[in-house]
C-alpha cells in the first residue's frame, strides 16, 4: 500500500501560459495523522482532520494555519484536497480510527 518514504503530490495549473509545479513531501505517518487526529476547536470539533471540508481550510489558511504539528497536517490536507488526492486517505481510514489524542499546538488560534 504505502512504504514509509516520503511521497510526492504534483500540481499543475492549466489556466496559465506556463505550467507551475508544487510539491509538497509528507510520509506515510502524516497521512495516519490527517485519518486519525480530530480538530480540537472550531465548528468542526471532534471532526477527523481528513473530514474538514476544503472551504474551512481555505478559511484557516487566510486567516493562518495554526503553528505547530496541527498546522502542518491542515496545511497538508488542503494540498491533499485541492489537488483530489482524497482517495489515499480511504483505506487508512478503515485501518485506523480515529483518537482524541491532538497534535501539539503551540499557538493560539
Amino acid at each position: 500500500m504505502f512504504s514509509t518514504t516520503d511521497v510526492n503530490l504534483r500540481r499543475s495549473s492549466s489556466n496559465e501560459a506556463k505550467s507551475v509545479e508544487i510539491t509538497v513531501m509528507f510520509s506515510k505517518n502524516d497521512l495516519i495523522d490527517l485519518v486519525q487526529n480530530t480538530m480540537p476547536f472550531g465548528k468542526y470539533q471532534g471532526r477527523r482532520l481528513c473530514d474538514i471540508p476544503e472551504e474551512y481550510l481555505l478559511w484557516m489558511q487566510r486567516k493562518e494555519f495554526p503553528s505547530g504539528r496541527l498546522g502542518t497536517l491542515l496545511a497538508l490536507m488542503l494540498e491533499i484536497r485541492i489537488n483530489g488526492a482524497e482517495e489515499v486517505l480511504q483505506p487508512l481510514k478503515k485501518q485506523y480510527p480515529a483518537k482524541l489524542e491532538q497534535p501539539a499546538d503551540k499557538g493560539v488560534h
